[in-house]
């Protein structure tokens, strides 16, 4: 099981990562300031953090298991990307001044670079955690 510390170090690296990653790119793709984007990213990640946190738990209450079925895990991440599109659209869109079409398609590229980002990530960070255990081991 993780500890705290470990939670805490693999959330502030997940979302500095993913904002100095994000950040650049969708502001080169939409054509808003790196200023402007990175203050929309920034917000997004700390809801998203918050959101996180309310919809585990939540789902916890529905599913109380820790050996979840593909479609619970599915249910469980889909309602998770739901509801914070639907919790940021209009955010985004009052932000950066924009249509909600257009702050759908930005908002659904945020989710989609995170969602590959993530496997990316927790499976380096989970390598280096094993690394680090078995080194810890030894000692």
């Amino acid at each position: 099981m993780r500890s705290f510390k470990e939670r805490l170090a693999h959330m502030s690296l997940f979302e500095l990562g993913g904002l100095v990653i994000v950040t650049p790119l969708a502001s080169w793709l939409s054509g808003h300031g790196l200023g402007e984007i990175g203050v929309l990213a920034a917000a997004l990640a700390t809801v998203a953090m918050l959101w996180n946190l309310v919809w585990n738990w939540c789902f916890d209450r529905l599913v109380p298991t820790r050996q979840r079925s593909l479609a619970q895990r599915f249910a469980q991440a889909f309602g998770f990307e739901l509801g914070l599109l639907i919790t940021t659209l209009p955010a985004v869109a009052w932000w950066l001044n924009i249509g909600l079409l257009e702050a759908f398609w930005l908002d659904a590229g945020f989710m989609l670079f995170f969602l590959v980002y993530a496997m990316a990530f927790n499976s380096i960070f989970d390598r280096i955690m094993i690394r680090r255990m078995a080194k810890g081991a030894e000692a």
